[in-house]
């Protein structure tokens, strides 16, 4: 489904209307892209690549950054941006690690990470609605602030999660035909989006610090570090245009896909961290520039 402004409305004087590839077509192009992704790891890695273990992997990764571009999907559509994700998941994941959340197990871990994420959501949302200040600024504050927090409760030291019913879901006796939990809940997140194009990324990014729980057994002050980049180039990537107005899901869906299995073949391929994020750079540079070109020429 593509969410854009009525057909019916006209542009404002002096400007011209975004215009681009069509979904299905963008979104046949973003098929393309990672067909030739694979196609390059099964050439160069194809032990390592091709592997079940790293397949399952490539998606479990891709599971908690897409459950916060789903969001972000929205957000971004909307006119609007939200910078603080990163900084939310790492306060949510390191607040529903501590031990005495942990003494309530499953419920308490799963219970904190959304009450955290909420409350977060809902203060970023009263300062844009009824404070007058724009996103940026809003969630560049909250960013600022739920990084210090985590790091205060934290205290630098990486809490490690013994609750077994959660550390479970990340074994691969948990998977279900082959594939792991956290790419399930994505699948559900992805649908529910899709179907009731909520304009929050509240409940989607309070998923997200939970499956990164389970996804690494721990809570840091590191967690979600730079989540926010990952999420709006995945977000532009899959056409969600930056000005607003105009954005899928399913093609976000596929920017993290494709996104996830450069950063696989990346690490396959030894190459540096400092590396992988220049070339993410890049990549959104690139991807704004032909948003650019197809906005202004229609063939």
């Amino acid at each position: 489904m593509t969410l854009t402004t009525p057909a019916d409305t006209p542009p404002r004087e002096g400007r011209r209307p975004a215009l681009g590839l069509r979904p299905d077509v963008r979104n046949l192009s973003l098929l393309g892209v990672l067909a030739v992704l694979v196609l390059v790891g099964g050439l160069t890695r194809p032990a390592e690549f091709l592997a079940a273990s790293n397949l399952q992997l490539v998606l479990t990764q891709a599971s908690v950054i897409g459950v916060v571009t789903v969001g972000m999907t929205f957000v971004i559509t909307g006119g609007g941006i939200d910078l603080s994700v990163g900084a939310v998941v790492a306060l949510a994941s390191v607040w529903a690690t501590t031990l005495a959340t942990q003494e309530f197990g499953f419920a308490g871990i799963l219970f904190t990470a959304v009450v955290v994420g909420l409350g977060c959501g809902l203060v970023n949302g009263l300062l844009v609605a009824y404070g007058g200040m724009v996103p940026f600024i809003a969630t560049l504050a909250m960013l600022a602030s739920a990084r210090g927090l985590a790091l205060q409760i934290t205290e630098g030291r990486t809490q490690i999660v013994t609750v077994p019913s959660v550390l479970d879901l990340g074994l691969p006796d948990s998977y279900l035909l082959g594939i792991p939990p956290l790419v399930l809940v994505f699948a559900a997140v992805t649908a529910a989006g899709w179907l009731l194009l909520n304009r929050t990324t509240f409940g989607r990014r309070t998923v997200a610090a939970f499956l990164l729980i389970v996804l690494s057994g721990s809570g840091q002050n590191t967690n979600g570090n730079l989540y926010e980049l990952d999420a709006i180039a995945a977000a532009i990537i899959g056409g969600t245009l930056l000005s607003g107005g105009r954005g899928t899901v399913a093609g976000s869906v596929l920017g993290v896909l494709v996104f996830t299995t450069i950063t696989n073949l990346f690490a396959l391929n030894n190459l540096q961290s400092d590396v992988q994020q220049i070339a993410k750079g890049a990549i959104i540079v690139a991807a704004v520039l032909v948003q650019h070109r197809t906005a202004r020429d229609p063939h």
